[in-house]
């Protein structure tokens, strides 16, 4: 009898343990099941511009999803504007750093600059217009530094040849304005940059400043008028990305040949722009979040400089003008609008 006692309670215990055996099984199933259907996170990528959404943003995502990113799938990406409005970029930047996102990416050298100033652990991707060493943004184009790589567009070095099509396409000119932004330093002024070339080309410059974030462009045209200016030129700076539109239609009002620094605003009915090829650049950006979010320093990531340059003339507004573009420069054109 007492051992029949004995194997019953082997018996109870043997089964208890089982029950526990199955039930801490259970658990660790769940638990792992639990975890397994959480959604992952995405990285998140923030671009922050001066205007809405354009081209430019639009070749950027179509390069995300080239490289395998599907947005809202593998990625979130949003789009942050600082309205053409310099005094909000901070304050922009600021909110973006405090959501501690995966990648910063910008096409503005302030916002970049106000960005490194907040962060130095957040990757930054920059396509900017500016000399990235010289504005101090990164310590060489070989070897970065920090948290700053990306694309530098070439924009301020392509200023003389901008006047030397100008010189061919207009007639005896000899008297050009500049569209710049008045609040900019003197030694950052985008017409500080026309200055040795107008010189060489015996061209007489003006700087025709506006000031933001809603520039006065009327009264810019009516001062382009009054100096018997012969072209203008409207650089590629935050508080005018906005106006492209109102620009070109100013310029044809006012029966002013106007060359802009970027392909798409030729578009918007402006005569002439030289530029690097933008939505390559923008495109190619997508090649840094790539390599950034597969665990590539910023640091050890070379800035690039473009190899493909855009000539586009828009012939409609030529012969607005009454302008006869000579087939040679015609000839040259990447992209004729007609």
């Amino acid at each position: 009898m007492e051992q029949t006692n004995k194997g019953l309670g082997f018996y109870r215990i043997i089964c208890r343990s089982s029950a526990t055996l199955l039930f801490a099984t259970f658990i660790f199933t769940w638990f792992h099941l639990a975890i397994a259907q959480q959604p992952e996170k995405l990285p998140r990528i923030e671009y922050v511009s001066p205007g809405p959404t354009n081209a430019n943003y639009a070749a950027f995502l179509r390069g995300l999803r080239d490289l395998g990113y599907i947005e809202g799938k593998n990625i979130l990406v949003e789009h942050r504007s600082t309205e053409a409005n310099l005094d909000r970029i901070p304050s922009v930047v600021a909110e973006v750093v405090q959501l501690k996102v995966d990648i910063l990416v910008s096409p503005n050298a302030r916002a970049i600059l106000a960005a490194k100033q907040a962060t130095k652990t957040i990757p930054i991707v920059m396509v900017v217009n500016t000399d990235p060493v010289a504005s101090g943004l990164v310590d060489s184009l070989a070897h970065p530094g920090g948290n700053i790589t990306g694309i530098t567009r070439l924009t301020r070095d392509l200023s003389g040849k901008r006047l030397e099509v100008l010189k061919e396409v207009v007639p005896g000119i000899s008297r050009v304005g500049v569209l710049d932004d008045a609040d900019t330093p003197v030694q950052s002024k985008a017409f500080k940059d026309y200055e040795a070339a107008a010189h060489a080309l015996k061209i007489q410059l003006q700087s025709l400043e506006v000031r933001g974030p809603n520039p006065d462009l009327e009264g810019a045209f009516q001062a382009a008028v009054k100096a018997r200016l012969r072209a203008l030129i409207a650089t590629q700076i935050t508080v005018l990305i906005p106006y492209p539109k109102k620009i070109a239609e100013l310029a044809i009002k006012n029966r002013l040949p106007l060359m802009f620094e970027s392909s798409s605003n030729v578009e918007a009915g402006g005569l002439l722009s030289y530029s690097s090829n933008e939505l390559e650049n923008f495109r190619r950006a997508a090649y840094y979040v790539d390599r950034i979010l597969k665990g590539a320093k910023p640091a050890d990531l070379p800035v690039e400089q473009p190899t493909k340059f855009e000539f586009v003339i828009n012939l409609k507004t030529a012969k607005t003008l009454g302008l006869t573009i000579p087939p040679d420069v015609l000839a040259r054109a990447n992209k004729i609008i007609r």
